[in-house]
């Protein structure tokens, strides 16, 4: 077996370059900012915190220096679910329902549950699932 004297020439080469020594160099030092936090209020501190007593009566509720704005009134558009009419169901079919403002229209009302508001596609309005 015969080695060519530029292959091993080649070979030294890469053998003598792996060997080189690394760790005698220095670690390159990374210099990171440092967080700067704002200087701690010298006002009060908070307050500590009390034990739970289930016995206890409950705190009394400081007076309220501004009286509070009455409840706006109800929106008029707004109606009470109590106030909706109820599908008529179609008989034989369980998820169809007639609409109550378009008789003779049938409306798919599968996956709602009983008591929930659908709107009629036909004119709009809303309706009660039976």
């Amino acid at each position: 077996m015969k080695v060519s004297l530029s292959s091993l020439l080649a070979l030294s080469a890469f053998f003598f370059g792996a060997c080189t020594d690394y760790d005698n160099q220095p670690p390159q030092s990374a210099r990171h900012p440092v967080a700067k936090y704002p200087a701690a209020s010298q006002g009060q501190p908070p307050p500590a915190q009390q034990p739970f007593n289930p016995n206890a009566p409950p705190p009394e509720n400081p007076p309220a220096t501004e009286p509070s704005a009455p409840a706006p009134p109800p929106a008029p558009g707004k109606v009470a679910k109590g106030d909706f009419p109820y599908g008529i169901p179609v008989p034989g079919k369980p998820h169809l329902v007639e609409s109550p403002f378009s008789p003779g229209k049938y409306i798919d009302v599968e996956g709602f549950a009983p008591g929930t508001e659908v709107k009629d596609p036909y004119t709009g309005k809303i309706f009660l699932v039976p």
